[in-house]
């Protein structure tokens, strides 16, 4: 058998993958080379990016292949939708990198973490390149491939933690990921062998599924194929009830790395949804019904119980549930646009978050800071451009002008359940929008809220605290991150 190999297509995941080797090489020639590490997953990363443009150029009905058999069809395609995707994760994973520089940089050596720079930064690499390779999987076998690259390497950057008190926190986050990722992936690889088991093929596509589901004893088998694979994303994705992990690993693990999983991990979790709906087109419409139940319920839970947190980090990973159901909740009506729309509210959602933690991890790197809402009571005073960025990312998330671009992709996302007439799931994510609106609003109080004349009086009279200067790479982030907002709420169309 041979395959017809498109480097070209392949890049935005090869550049990671190949960056990460050449940082064990580098280690080996030159073991002191740390800030070289870093500068190696700079470029690895900006050169994934550039190798997403020919795909993000394309028009949606087009795809470009990769290790294509001879007989026509590819185990690895970019769509306009793909690479956008991809995009997205490098985008987000890039982010990561200039928050944990510094951290990383002095890694081995008295630095926060008792890894190497190296170690570090290969994890990080590897873990970045398979959330790139899951959107353009066509196969079983580079979805699940994938998905683990995707997932594994980052139970390692929990684990590394090494802050005194933290330290064992970080290794019962680790370990609840890792526990997750091993169910999540059985349950995958059941699913896997059932779907081989009805259309007789490994490769993901609409035609195989549509076959086996017109014969009633491979129908039922392509069924529970469904359920299994629905269930594995769904731990990749925090979705109810398969969401435990979220809140134990996003608040152990070092903030640089749980906006790793709030942001760049989400992009492997919807791509694989993705990729499964389309191969499930017009053969299977239970699965559908289940995806619109389990949206239901995900945005429910996810808004509850973050009305109920203190801690920020917490809140954020309850967000990070609620926010699982609106991502899956256009995939209960399968379309184009329905898919696209599912895709467009991934970019805002992750701009949003990261930009979020952005602003935590700046206010607890302060002397005397912290991640819980008290330490964010009158931000808007000290803090006013960051407390305004915070703001902005808060209101595009609850949906609320002027963050037009969150509100345009809650409405682009109901659009196709509206189209398909599930009048029941309109009404429960009418009511999250509700819930989610007072999620975010309750933060944002706490920024603008205004110190009493007792707390001024104790302000003035309290020792001056030490002088604090925000890194300026933390200041350019917010800066970014902010603007591509705000040019999203000033033309959010062509984000859709």
């Amino acid at each position: 058998m041979t395959f017809e190999l498109n480097v070209s297509a392949l890049w935005p995941v090869l550049a990671p993958a190949l960056a990460a080797v050449v940082v064990l090489v580098l280690d080996v020639a030159w073991p002191r080379a740390r800030s070289a590490h870093l500068w190696v997953a700079a470029a690895g990363l900006a050169g994934g990016a550039v190798g997403t443009i020919p795909a993000i150029l394309q028009s949606s009905a087009d795809s470009t292949g990769a290790f294509c058999l001879p007989s026509g069809p590819c185990l690895y395609a970019a769509s306009s939708l793909t690479g956008g995707l991809q995009l997205l994760a490098l985008g987000s994973a890039a982010v990561v990198l200039v928050l944990t520089w510094g951290e990383w940089g002095r890694a081995g050596r008295g630095g926060p973490t008792v890894a190497p720079t190296v170690v570090l930064v290969a994890l990080f690499l590897a873990a970045t390149a398979g959330v790139a390779a899951v959107p353009a999987a066509r196969d079983l076998g580079t979805l699940l491939v994938g998905l683990e690259l995707a997932t594994l390497p980052v139970v390692g950057l929990v684990a590394l933690e090494r802050r005194a008190q933290r330290h064992a926190e970080a290794i019962a986050g680790a370990v609840a990921l890792l526990t997750t990722s091993l169910v999540s992936f059985a349950l995958l690889a059941l699913g896997a062998a059932l779907w081989v088991a009805a259309t007789g093929t490994a490769l993901l596509s609409p035609e195989a599924a549509a076959t086996a589901a017109a014969v009633p004893e491979r129908s039922a088998l392509l069924l529970l194929s469904a359920v299994f694979v629905l269930a594995g994303l769904g731990f990749k994705l925090s979705a109810v009830p398969f969401h435990a992990w979220t809140p134990l690993t996003y608040s152990t693990a070092p903030l640089p790395v749980t906006t790793f999983l709030a942001g760049t991990s989400k992009v492997a979790a919807l791509g694989g949804m993705i990729v499964l709906v389309q191969a499930l087109a017009g053969s299977s419409g239970f699965a559908l019904v289940a995806v619109a139940v389990i949206a239901a319920v995900t945005m429910t839970l996810g808004n509850a119980m973050a009305l109920r947190q203190d801690d920020l980090v917490h809140l954020l990973a309850w967000s990070a549930v609620a926010q699982a159901g609106w991502l899956m909740l256009p995939l209960a009506s399968l379309s184009s646009r329905a898919v696209h729309a599912a895709g467009g509210y991934l970019a805002v959602y992750v701009v949003a978050t990261v930009l979020a933690f952005v602003v935590v991890i700046t206010v607890a790197h302060r002397p005397g800071g912290g991640a819980a809402i008290e330490d964010h009571r009158s931000l808007a005073r000290r803090q006013p451009l960051s407390a305004a960025a915070l703001g902005f990312a808060l209101l595009t998330l609850a949906g609320l002008p002027p963050a037009i671009i969150g509100l345009v992709a809650k409405v682009v996302v109901l659009r196709p359940v509206a189209a398909d007439g599930t009048w029941w799931l309109l009404v429960v994510a009418t009511l999250n929008i509700a819930l989610g609106i007072a999620v975010y609003v309750r933060w944002l109080a706490a920024l603008i809220e205004r110190e009493s004349p007792e707390e001024l009086v104790a302000a003035d009279v309290a020792p001056e605290p030490p002088a604090y200067a925000m890194p300026w790479t933390h200041r350019v982030l917010i800066g970014v991150l902010t603007t591509l907002l705000l040019l999203g709420s000033i033309a959010p169309v062509g984000i859709f």
